[in-house]
C-alpha cells in the first residue's frame, strides 16, 4: 500500500544540511523503496536499493548495471528481480551524461543510447540506473505518459543553457510549453549529497555563467588552495526545474538521509567505492503506467 505523500515543495536553495537519519520510506517489494512524487491515479514508481539481490561483493547485492564488471548471470537474475517486483517491464538505458531522450514503446530494447525517456504506454517502465547521479522521475497531471531523467552534473548543465531536463521538455509531449510543466509532478531520488559532492571550480562558473542564481548550490572547501567547492546536486535541479516553470517537486532535499555516499548499506556509491573496491553496482528509478 503506497503511503500518502507529503506537501511539494517549494523550497528556496538551502545551506548544506545536519546529519539526519535516513528520509521515512515504505518498501513495495524486497529491495525496492517506494518513489513517492503525489503520482494521479494510473502512475505507478519506485526505485531499488543496493538490497535483495544475487550478485556478490563488491556488487552486493542488487547490482542492475551491466557495465560495472559484475556476472552477466547475477546481472541477469538481477533484472529479472526488477521487472517481477515492479510489475512491469523496465527498459534499461545506455547512459552516456548526454542529453538524448527517446520515447519507450513495447518492443524497446534495452541498450538503447539516452539519459531521458518517456512513455505513453501501459506496463512499459521508463528506468534509470545512478550510483550518485540524480534520478528524476516525472508524471504528467492526468497519468497519460510518465518519464526518467538521469542527471549528473554534466547532463543536467548541459551545453549553452540546454541541458538532459530542457531536452526533455523539447522531446516529450506533455512538458513542452509552461503552461503544460506547471502541472508535471517531479519525484527525485537519492544521489550524492551537497558534503560529499566535490567538484572543480570551473563545474561551478559553468553552471554560474548559465543562471547566477546557482552560486547558492555550491560552497568553498575551507582550507583548500585548489578552489574545489561542494556541489548540491538536487538544489541545482531544482533551479533548472523552476526556471522551466515545473513546481510540484518531492523527494531529495538534500539532506544526509538521501545520500548514496553516506548511506553504504542503502545504496552504491561510485565516489565512495570505485578507488577503494575498484568498481561498484547501479541502483534504478523506474516510472510507469499501470
Amino acid at each position: 500500500m503506497i503511503q500518502p505523500c507529503q506537501p511539494f515543495s517549494r523550497p528556496e536553495p538551502t545551506p548544506s544540511p545536519p546529519l539526519l537519519p535516513a528520509p521515512p520510506t515504505h518498501w513495495r517489494a524486497p529491495g525496492l523503496m517506494g518513489a513517492d512524487g503525489c503520482w494521479p491515479a494510473g502512475a505507478q514508481a519506485a526505485m531499488s536499493t543496493r538490497m535483495d539481490g544475487v550478485s556478490r561483493p563488491p556488487f552486493d547485492s542488487w547490482n542492475l548495471g551491466d557495465h560495472v564488471g559484475d556476472a552477466p548471470q547475477a546481472v541477469a537474475a538481477n533484472r529479472e528481480l526488477l521487472g517481477q517486483r515492479l510489475g512491469a517491464r523496465p527498459v534499461f538505458l545506455r547512459q552516456v551524461h548526454g542529453v538524448e531522450v527517446l520515447e519507450l514503446g513495447r518492443d524497446s530494447p534495452d541498450g538503447m543510447e539516452a539519459d531521458a525517456c518517456w512513455s505513453r504506454q501501459p506496463g512499459v517502465a521508463c528506468t534509470v540506473m545512478v550510483a550518485d547521479c540524480l534520478p528524476l522521475l516525472l508524471c504528467a497531471p492526468d497519468a497519460s505518459s510518465v518519464a526518467a531523467v538521469h542527471a549528473g552534473w554534466r547532463g543536467l548543465l548541459g551545453f549553452g543553457g540546454r541541458g538532459v531536463l530542457e531536452a526533455l521538455c523539447e522531446a516529450w509531449p506533455a512538458a513542452r510549453t509552461r503552461s503544460q510543466r506547471e502541472g508535471l509532478r517531479v519525484w527525485l531520488g537519492p544521489c550524492i549529497g551537497p558534503l560529499a559532492f566535490e567538484v572543480g571550480p570551473e563545474v561551478a562558473r559553468a553552471f554560474m555563467a548559465a543562471d547566477p542564481e546557482s552560486a547558492s548550490a555550491f560552497s568553498l572547501l575551507p582550507g583548500r588552495s585548489d578552489g574545489k567547492r561542494l556541489a548540491d546536486l538536487p538544489a541545482l535541479a531544482r533551479m533548472r526545474l523552476r526556471r522551466l516553470g515545473i513546481e510540484l517537486i518531492t523527494g531529495n532535499d538534500g539532506s544526509a538521509g538521501w545520500c548514496t555516499v553516506t548511506q553504504a548499506s542503502r545504496f552504491f556509491s561510485h565516489r565512495r567505492d570505485a578507488a577503494s573496491l575498484g568498481s561498484t553496482g547501479r541502483m534504478a528509478a523506474s516510472i510507469w503506467r499501470d
